[in-house]
């Protein structure tokens, strides 16, 4: 009997050793670098760079508890993915094993400009353009007023094409339709995410990142304009 209970109490002291080395582990594991490069894999709604690349991760602090202090910005104050972007910094900070408390704290100053992104993230935006592939410049959220252009056709098996001045033709459904008419270059596009929201019944949380990826996919396709917003941009950057 006293055989069994030394056996047992080993066993639970092996236990609790492993449970503490564990921890302990896991504490010094926790680094501002290692929530940086989990913070990598959070992407930019717009531009395909993560929001590292991007500039926008301003300071990261992590107290002796393993709780998480992030300063970040956006490309600017009207930026209606604001709730969206740091609910996604906030998931993948806590990816980290051993953080605890995660607070994204958002800061204006100083401004966000392309002369912040990481040289990697300068780097690609060059290797794009050099590539020809399309490469928008952040929208102004506070200025810009997209305008739908273009022409709706109805084809004769009621399918609906939005075609642009090209005659290019894409393939839409209704959804697609209204939110391209609802761009009718005296909205904001914080309005439009409430528009959408309204029109497919859900919350703004819910359509932010679709709103962002139809107003690209039509800007792309012809179908949007934005009066004073370039559609390539400036990769000459400061030195």
């Amino acid at each position: 009997m006293m055989y069994l209970f030394q056996n047992y109490s080993k066993l639970i002291n092996r236990k609790f050793l492993l449970f503490f080395q564990t921890a302990l582990y896991n504490m010094s594991t926790v680094s501002a670098q290692s929530i940086e490069n989990s913070l990598k894999q959070c992407m930019d709604p717009e531009v395909p760079l993560n929001i590292v690349e991007m500039g926008l991760i301003y300071g990261i602090d992590v107290t002796e508890n393993n709780d998480v202090h992030i300063k970040m910005t956006m490309t600017t104050q009207g930026c209606p993915l604001h709730e969206t972007l740091v609910q996604d910094a906030t998931r993948y900070a806590k990816k980290v094993p051993g953080v605890n408390n995660v607070n994204v704290e958002i800061v204006w100053d100083p401004p966000w400009s392309m002369d912040k992104m990481t040289e990697e993230g300068k780097i690609k935006i060059k290797n794009m353009g050099a590539a020809g592939l399309n490469t928008p410049a952040p929208i102004n959220y506070e200025t810009a007023l997209p305008q739908g252009v273009g022409k709706l056709v109805k084809q004769e098996d009621g399918s609906m094409v939005l075609a642009n001045e090209h005659e290019q033709g894409f393939m839409v459904n209704q959804a697609i339709v209204d939110f391209w008419k609802s761009c009718n270059g005296q909205r904001k596009v914080t309005d439009l995410v409430e528009v959408f929201a309204k029109q497919t019944g859900l919350q703004r949380k819910q359509v932010e990142k679709e709103v962002m990826q139809l107003l690209q996919q039509l800007r792309d396709g012809g179908l949007i304009a934005i009066a004073g917003q370039p559609d390539v941009p400036n990769v000459e950057f400061k030195k």
